[in-house]
């Protein structure tokens, strides 16, 4: 890499580290490339991103963002994962490392909030934006369909009536 592409790549991962809501950092311990391939896969499904950059150029990159407290973590064979949705880049790396011990969480952050491995692994037991915005919809739709049941419950049963009453004389 001469010095432009690593100027370029630096300016990259800073318009990232600028733009998304949750930063995850991994550890490689070795995946093939089916297994990179795989995993940038499920990243890219979730709505997520997966890249490996060099850890000098991720710290530089990292100045006067909100995601400066995660360059501890940025030693050895590293990647990073991130997504706009504050869940999406946690829950499939998580995922991942569930059934690839090859990859190892390191930690990562939340804007300004840094988290361990612990905390991302927390982080991706919640539910996702998607997933909540299915629940409120649901929540608010729930009383308007009761509503419409009441509403519509003396009709049917004036319904039921009219029709026995004509049941009735038919026979």
């Amino acid at each position: 890499m001469d010095r432009s592409q690593k100027a370029d790549a630096v300016a990259q991962l800073n318009a990232v580290f600028n733009e998304v809501g949750v930063v995850v950092v991994t550890r490689n311990l070795g995946l093939t490339v089916d297994e990179s391939t795989d995993l940038r896969g499920k990243m890219r499904d979730a709505g997520a991103s997966y890249k490996v950059a060099k850890n000098r150029l991720a710290k530089l990159a990292l100045k006067d963002t909100d995601y400066v407290g995660i360059e501890e973590y940025l030693s050895g064979p590293t990647a990073l994962a991130w997504s706009q949705d504050p869940v999406a880049a946690a829950k499939a790396a998580v995922e991942f490392a569930k059934a690839n011990d090859k990859l190892e969480i390191v930690g990562g952050s939340m804007g300004t909030q840094v988290l361990d491995e612990a905390g991302v692994k927390a982080l991706a037991s919640m539910p996702s934006l998607d997933e909540l915005r299915g629940k409120l919809v649901g929540l608010v739709n729930a009383p308007a369909t009761k509503v419409a049941q009441v509403v519509n419950a003396p009709a049917n049963k004036l319904a039921r009536v009219f029709g026995a009453y004509a049941a009735k004389d038919a026979a």
